[in-house]
């Protein structure tokens, strides 16, 4: 890192040590103190929705301070993943796409087609795997990492200089992914070439046509301005972004149990927040789009078009499990397993992409978007 990163970065790790020792002489006691949690997004982003909620709990229920840090202020994923581990700061919330290089097995969140698309099933099964709550968790720990929650930010979307309907439209298409081995299979197994950037690269190399290609949620893709370097915006109903809420091991093993129920209590509170903040978002997100870009394309892909991508997404499956062996194929039953106990217990039987096709179809002329039956 170099610059203020790079700066900020050094100073904070100059003190990783001397707060790591303070913390363990004084952890268990209930006296106060400055939580640093550090995030991916802007503060106004869900990340940062969730973390001001998760705060202002703390906050009105003991003496501690928590300071958020948003995304660039201590670097990139990567920094402020290294950060937690060491103790400098105590809160990160790190995607699956950019700690699947660290945990193998989280890439299961990666895999194209196997999360609920409903968005009360997709709630229930975050909020109750034993898969994400017991057994990933328990891999975390080996990285010097408390799991405290994870909650999901909105379907994934492509966008594109050219339009996508199927596979062969990503030939050739250099398309920037997170920096996980499972999301670059991904993305050659779809038709494209993968190109593992970090965030803070992507809106110049799309400007400079260095790729051509990106997913996000659709908050973030009108939050970041991605559609003023793209003219094509694709739901392929292929994933949904997932976020996860870590704190430093050692930081939480100190921590009193009147402390460890107050981080559990704020993160709850913040999840049934977030779960809520994000209904209708999306739509939001994309009406903003549209007012502000109208030659944008927006095409939803039939249930008959998604077919080639769910296709290609078995070979990313096998993928999986060889990067991972008999632990990712046990986390990617457990995970399959838990989504059926959600659906049932929701009561949905599908995740809705019938509905969301036809209804997609009936909503065209309205929205401005575009079928290409």
């Amino acid at each position: 890192m170099t610059g203020i990163f790079g700066t900020t970065r050094k100073r904070i790790l100059s003190t990783a040590l001397a707060t790591t020792a303070v913390m363990a002489l004084s952890a268990g006691a209930a006296s106060a103190a400055e939580w640093k949690y550090a995030i991916e997004e802007a503060i106004d982003e869900v990340q940062g929705v969730y973390a001001t909620k998760f705060k202002e709990y703390v906050e009105a229920n003991s003496d501690h301070t928590v300071s958020i840090f948003p995304f660039g202020t201590l670097g990139e994923s990567a920094d402020t993943t290294e950060l937690a581990q060491m103790g400098a700061i105590q809160f990160v919330d790190l995607s699956p796409g950019f700690t699947g290089s660290l945990i193998p097995e989280l890439q299961v969140f990666l895999l194209p087609y196997t999360l609920p698309e409903d968005p009360e099933v997709l709630a229930d099964f975050y909020e109750t795997s034993d898969t994400i709550n017991e057994d990933l968790a328990a891999l975390y720990e080996n990285q010097q990492l408390k799991l405290i929650d994870m909650f999901p930010e909105g379907e994934v979307v492509m966008t594109t200089k050219e339009p996508v309907e199927s596979p062969e439209d990503l030939g050739g298409v250099k398309f920037r992914v997170m920096t996980t081995p499972l999301l670059v299979e991904t993305y050659n197994a779809f038709g494209a070439t993968a190109t593992p950037l970090p965030w803070g690269e992507v809106f110049g190399a799309l400007q400079l046509n260095m790729i051509q290609g990106q997913e996000n949620p659709m908050f973030f893709v009108e939050s970041t301005k991605m559609y003023e370097v793209t003219d094509y915006i694709t739901f392929t109903g292929h994933n949904t972004f997932t976020t996860a809420v870590a704190a430093n091991l050692s930081f939480y093993e100190g921590l009193s149990e009147e402390d460890k129920t107050l981080v559990q209590e704020a993160a709850d509170q913040a999840y049934d927040y977030i779960i809520d903040y994000q209904k209708g978002l999306e739509e939001e997100a994309l009406a903003k789009i549209q007012e502000a870009k109208p030659s944008i394309t927006v095409t939803r892909l039939t249930d008959e078009q998604r077919e080639p991508f769910r296709q290609a997404a078995e070979q990313v499956r096998q993928k999986y499990v060889e990067m991972t062996g008999d632990s990712g194929q046990a986390v990617l039953e457990g995970f399959e397993e838990d989504i059926e106990a959600s659906k049932a217990r929701v009561g949905g039987g599908s995740d809705g992409e019938t509905t969301e096709a036809s209804e997609s179809s009936s909503d065209m002329e309205d929205s401005g978007e575009t079928s290409s039956n």
